[in-house]
């Protein structure tokens, strides 16, 4: 395994997202150049975007372009401009209940902004591309943990299967141009600066202000809830070790990157009111559509060829989101 190049320059899309800009602050730190691109939009607060990205911004080596990767023009000069020797690509729509409110927004971005990233990485080659899909591509599958090696073609939600495209569109542009990619099947990501419509915020801003919080299936779930610095980690490790050809002759691989270990739901309900110090009041609601009961990661390829050993504990985990959420927010424990 070929440790992280500082000498690259990184072109992360998404970069003030919770991913991006977490990640874009380990590249800066291991001294790598990182060309940030996002097209700051209002699916969430953007102050929380620029929260994040006050933490990388003043770095001389890192750059931010506001952009949509929709707009083929202005990623393609990027590219022509900054000659990115890694693509890591986290701009999409996210979300899935979104998802079936605003179906358009996930076309333009998933499907349209990723045909974009294929087609600059064909005419202005990069070492490796890698990007991300996600666990819900798994659909309902009942059999776990989630396997790389199951099928994925009975997407529940459209966001799955713009994410399940992807996969199939880097995998064309590998065999057909040689582009190296890897994809990442990301699990329930948490952390300090999270995203609002993830579970660890939404539930701690419903708790603070005495709002009730939606438990989903009566409580009968659970996520592979993994904690942002193992993710970091994982992808810090893979950035410069592109994959091998298949037997078609394709350079592509598919990773799970998840914490290896789901958590029940009302465990980690339980375990955030502890830490924020207050309790929820919870309202107990059917599954909702496109939602799926278990999530679980199968990282055991990742462990294989990476060592990839996420280590941060729900305890640990949540008690770093909860300071962070209360002095972001100006809340007394």
């Amino acid at each position: 395994m070929k440790p992280l190049n500082s000498n690259f320059t990184y072109l992360i899309t998404g970069a003030a997202g919770f991913i991006g800009a977490n990640l874009s602050k380990r590249l800066l730190e291991a001294g790598a150049t990182v060309i940030g691109y996002d097209i700051m939009n209002d699916y969430y607060d953007v102050s929380l975007k620029e929260h994040r990205l006050s933490f990388i911004k003043d770095n001389p080596k890192f750059t931010f372009i506001k952009g949509d990767i929709a707009d083929k023009a202005t990623l393609e000069e990027a590219f022509k401009t900054y000659k990115p020797d890694v693509v890591m690509n986290l701009a999409a729509q996210a979300g899935v209940r979104y998802s079936i409110e605003n179906p358009d927004s996930y076309i333009q971005s998933n499907l349209v902004g990723f045909a974009n990233i294929l087609e600059c990485c064909r005419h202005y080659p990069v070492e490796h591309l890698v990007y991300a899909s996600s666990s819900s591509v798994y659909g309902g599958n009942e059999k776990v943990p989630f396997s790389t090696d199951d099928q994925v073609d009975r997407p529940v939600s459209l966001y799955a299967a713009t994410k399940k495209s992807n996969e199939l569109m880097a995998y064309s542009y590998s065999k057909l141009y040689g582009i190296k990619s890897t994809g990442l099947r990301f699990f329930t990501v948490y952390g300090p600066m999270g995203r609002p419509d993830m579970a660890a915020y939404k539930f701690a801003l419903k708790i603070m202000e005495d709002q009730p919080i939606q438990i989903y299936n009566h409580g009968n779930m659970e996520r592979d809830f993994t904690y942002i610095d193992d993710i970091v980690t994982g992808v810090c490790d893979i950035l410069c070790n592109p994959p091998a050809p298949d037997s078609l002759g394709a350079p592509y691989k598919i990773y799970n990157i998840g914490n290896n270990q789901p958590e029940k739901l009302m465990d980690f309900v339980t375990t955030l009111e502890a830490k924020l110090g207050k309790e929820a009041v919870k309202e107990y609601l059917p599954m909702q559509a496109g939602d799926v009961t278990r999530t679980y990661a199968d990282v055991s390829e990742l462990m294989k060829d990476f060592d990839f050993k996420p280590n941060t504990s729900i305890d640990e985990g949540l008690e770093n989101f909860a300071n962070w959420f209360l002095e972001y927010h100006g809340y007394k424990k």
